[in-house]
């Protein structure tokens, strides 16, 4: 029986949260916990993660290649108990889709959850080298640590 809910949120949902979702996927037990992405914008509808995103999660065990994209919407409030998003302009745009404090109170920069400190963000590695995936998914993986130790 599902008892927490997580969507992670990125601009494409191609690259970071594909990733982020996978991480945190092989971290907890999917009898329980249930995770999906999502991105804000409608360009990559239906189409799989980016091969870089495949290929780094690959290395790393992880398999993604049973995601596809999808647009977030407004619904996602009412499924979703946390919306992990990867930066402040993914914020900005799920926070303008929010019905009331509740489902403002739900979304969260994924980054807090390693680096109280500062608030950060996943930077974008489309047009990066491959060197931005695998740094990237470091930044992701230490933060899916922390919120699989918090569940």
């Amino acid at each position: 029986m599902i008892h927490t809910r997580i969507l992670m949120v990125c601009l494409g949902n191609i690259c970071r949260s594909p990733l982020a979702e996978g991480i945190l996927k092989s971290m907890v037990n999917s009898d329980f916990i249930y995770i999906d992405s999502a991105g804000t914008s409608a360009f990559h509808k239906g189409e799989l993660p980016d091969i870089r995103s495949i290929n780094i999660a690959k290395k790393h065990g992880i398999d993604i290649t049973d995601q596809r994209s999808r647009q977030f919407k407004a619904s996602d409030f009412d499924i979703f108990d946390t919306i992990y998003v990867m930066d402040d302009s993914n914020k900005t745009n799920v926070l303008a889709l929010a019905k009331n404090n509740n489902d403002r109170a739900k979304v969260k920069l994924i980054l807090n959850e390693s680096n109280t400190e500062i608030t950060s963000n996943v930077p974008d590695p489309y047009y990066d080298k491959d060197q931005g995936f695998e740094i990237v998914y470091n930044m992701l993986h230490d933060a899916c640590t922390c919120i699989s130790d918090k569940l």
